[in-house]
């Protein structure tokens, strides 16, 4: 059953009048109906027309403001045509679905309520194979929550937080909670707090750009999930996994991390984690390892990935094992690797990189040096074990100091770590192949009934 624009616009008026006439009958007063925040016009009261729909009916919204907040009990499509705007009036979340299969499209959704622990939100989820896409989701607490809700799809919105909330107290812009083989894709985030993923698996994260937030992606207690193809810039922190075991993080972009304890991509107690064919440029920490991995007999592997412009490269909190370094470049960042202690980083799998700090020659030409990356610590001894002095980084000071320590060291210098067959140039063939792990983390063998997956 399908409801064309003209039809539901001369109902929807009919309903407002009603309302209004019914209003004055009653006593109630002249006031009119709720105005827009601009005070531009009445708004539509929206929740008449969803319960008069039938099942799988497709509501096509006229332009105009429409009164939320609105809740779905059954599975319909409201599309907006990009010009529909529900206003949740600033109380409670503008909508929620209490269904399955419903389809909510090119609205723009606006003006939730502003409470946190009610989780005030532009589209709430709770039920399976649902599609929220191609809309605009601003001045709502959070954006999309979806708790305990399966096999969902949110792809192509613009999702924006209280524009006049600090970055601490505005609320999540997707949210998922005990979820699983849900799809976030293609979407535009910005001036959000975080995008989190909380005890839920099998998920995708796709092709989003997210900015200006506290945690681009903050994953927690969350196995199996994809997070591919994503651009994380100007956050506080890029990638975060905490407890989050078996994680594809494949082909993003993650940069400009850069506040005092700015991440591009960071590990907590988080094992057999595959983290490739990444641009991570231009942060504080490019990947920072605490405790990781956690599980014992596995590995976390670290495969050509782009490592550049960082302050430090990678980053250890303390002496750690079983990290698998290769292929990757090192470039251009102010300490390729370090340890939060004063420690080294030897105990982990160094083997193909390039480091653009090399000292050495290929004799024989078959683009690996002929001796080991092997680099000696020796002014980074100090802000290692007195952080405060990083301040000096770079400085004419310290450089002038490394280079006393160099030429008459006051103790033997620690030995940060040894790459046996370091790569002359950065063009080189990879050792690992991308081909190898091309299905980790896929959706492949998810039921989808309703094909939603495809669009």
């Amino acid at each position: 059953m399908t409801l064309n624009r003209t039809t539901l616009f001369l109902g929807s008026l009919a309903v407002a009048c009603l309302a209004v006439l019914g209003a004055y009958a009653s006593g109630a007063g002249t006031a009119p109906a709720a105005e827009t925040a601009a005070g531009q016009a009445e708004m539509i009261p929206l929740q008449p027309i969803i319960d008069a729909a039938e099942e799988n009916a497709i509501i096509e919204l006229a332009p105009g403001v429409y009164q939320g907040p609105v809740t779905l009990e059954k599975p319909l499509t409201i599309d907006g045509g990009g010009k529909a705007i529900i206003d949740g009036g600033g109380k409670g979340t503008v909508v929620s679905l209490f269904t399955n299969g419903a389809t909510i499209k090119s609205l723009i959704i606006q003006n939730s309520g502003d409470l946190h622990n009610d989780l005030d939100a532009g589209v709430h989820i709770e039920g399976d194979f649902n599609v929220v896409k191609d809309n605009i989701v601003r001045e709502c607490l959070f954006g999309v929550d979806i708790q305990q809700a399966d096999n969902n799809v949110v792809r192509r919105n613009k999702i924006s937080s209280k524009a006049d909330s600090g970055l601490g107290v505005k609320g999540d812009a997707i949210r998922l909670w005990y979820s699983k083989n849900n799809k976030v894709e293609d979407n535009e985030i910005f001036d959000s707090r975080d995008a989190v993923v909380w005890y839920s698996s099998d998920n995708t994260i796709a092709r989003n750009k997210i900015r200006n937030g506290r945690y681009g992606l903050h994953f927690m207690y969350s196995k199996y999930n994809l997070v591919e193809g994503n651009e994380i810039r100007q956050n506080s922190v890029g990638i975060f996994l905490m407890y989050s075991d078996d994680v594809v993080v494949r082909g993003n972009r993650v940069f400009q991390a850069l506040g005092p304890t700015g991440i591009g991509v960071g590990l907590k107690e988080t094992s057999n984690v595959e983290i490739t064919d990444n641009d991570i440029l231009y942060n504080a920490t490019g990947i920072y390892l605490d405790l990781s991995p956690f599980q014992p007999d596995t590995t976390n592997r670290i495969f050509r990935n782009r490592i550049a412009y960082n302050a430090t490269g990678a980053l250890f909190l303390s002496d750690w094992t079983n990290n698998i370094f290769k292929d990757n470049v090192f470039w251009n960042n102010i300490r390729q690797v370090g340890v939060g202690s004063f420690a080294s980083a030897a105990r982990n799998v160094w083997q193909g990189n390039y480091w653009d700090d090399y000292e050495g020659f290929d004799l024989d030409r078959d683009g690996t040096g002929d001796r080991p990356y092997a680099p000696k610590v020796y002014s980074d001894r100090l802000w290692m074990d007195v952080p405060p002095a990083g301040f000096f980084k770079g400085t004419p000071l310290l450089t002038a100091l490394d280079f006393l320590e160099r030429l008459a060291p006051f103790s033997d210098p620690l030995i940060m770590l040894k790459d046996q067959q370091p790569r002359i140039s950065t063009q080189f063939e990879p050792a690992t192949n991308a081909a190898d792990n091309a299905d980790a983390g896929s959706a492949s063998g998810r039921v989808d009934p309703f094909g939603l997956h495809s669009d």
